[in-house]
């Protein structure tokens, strides 16, 4: 394909991605060409009677071949928009979806939850949890002279991929300390380069492990957040073709019922979580009772509550460790 101008080579593309089966021809198009030209998307409407060079060209034609197979564009650009963070991607783990968004708005406000608690108790500014060293510990403690050392609030990512949750909150809470765990190497090095990218090196540590196995003894967490597996194998057969052929199997399918990860994580995050501590994690939309009831088994998560996407589907659970729910809502004792 050798298109005359902007204009066409978008046309054109888009034709034979609607002909491909894609639900966003004319946006698969203009990523595409603005990655082929080296500009943003929107450049393209400044100038839609530029003549594309032969390298242009053909750089174009390359990727419009592999998008017309249903690879993912994002995989094609190497890159994908996820909040306020650009992230690079790549086929070792799963493309940011808008849906996860709200495990990160429930993080965000869960951390702003426990700031403002903190900051009640102990006195204890925005600029001190700034300042606080990577290795603080969780809990507040006091040093010699009895005053509170400052708290920093800590986030754990189980299966972290390329690090979408772990590095939309960083980005957009500065005191906040996160871990993100992976039992998959491509992934992790995914994530790496994008805490390297994005500055984060400093408030933002990748470990490797199956759930939890890769963390320290003694390692606790305010907020552990997880967006599991969670397909079957019969999901996974109608959904697109990007992600059934493309995006890694091992963080799409969760058995049988679905539920195989989340068996392991809820109860396994107790151990791991400060008193009141919140566990919150992504869900199949069709699956919320299933997993609540998960949380309520343990017998030591109150609070579980269902949060829906934008689009009005459940997409994520949360429970919050009862120790602190308890201890605030016991009644003052009588004088």
């Amino acid at each position: 394909m050798a298109p005359a101008s902007v204009r066409e080579a978008v046309r054109e593309a888009a034709a034979r991605f609607t002909a491909a089966g894609s639900l966003t021809p004319r946006l698969d198009a203009e990523l595409l060409l603005s990655q082929a030209l080296g500009v943003r998307r929107d450049a393209l409407y400044r100038e839609p009677e530029r003549v594309l060079t032969d390298a242009e060209a053909r750089r174009f034609a390359g990727f419009t071949e592999r998008r017309e197979r249903r690879e993912p564009v994002a995989y094609i650009i190497g890159r994908r928009a996820f909040r306020t963070i650009e992230l690079e991607v790549g086929p070792g783990a799963l493309v940011p979806r808008p849906e996860t968004e709200t495990l990160v708005e429930v993080a965000l406000a869960e951390l702003a939850r426990l700031d403002a608690r903190l900051d009640r108790e102990l006195g204890v500014g925005e600029a001190s949890r700034d300042a606080a060293p990577l290795d603080a510990p969780a809990r507040s403690e006091a040093d010699a002279s009895g005053r509170s050392a400052p708290r920093v609030p800590r986030l754990l990512d189980v299966g972290t991929g390329s690090g979408a949750v772990a590095l939309a909150v960083a980005s957009e809470h500065p005191g906040v300390r996160a871990v993100g765990v992976d039992i998959d190497t491509r992934a992790l090095d995914i994530a790496g380069g994008n805490v390297e990218r994005l500055g984060l090196t400093e408030r933002v540590e990748l470990l490797k492990g199956d759930l939890f196995d890769g963390l320290p003894e003694g390692a606790r967490f305010d907020l552990i957040v997880s967006n599991p597996p969670y397909l079957t194998e019969e999901e996974l057969g109608a959904v697109e073709r990007e992600v059934r052929v493309y995006e890694p199997r091992h963080a799409l399918l969760g058995g049988s019922s679905g539920l195989d990860v989340y068996e392991r994580l809820v109860p396994g995050a107790l151990a791991f979580l400060e008193p009141g501590g919140l566990l919150a994690v992504e869900i199949h939309e069709g699956r919320a009772s299933e997993i609540t009831a998960l949380f309520r088994a343990t017998g030591r998560f109150a609070e579980v509550t269902v949060h829906d996407d934008l689009g009005g589907a459940p997409r994520v659970v949360c429970g919050r460790e009862r120790t602190w729910s308890a201890a605030v809502s016991a009644p003052e004792p009588r004088p």
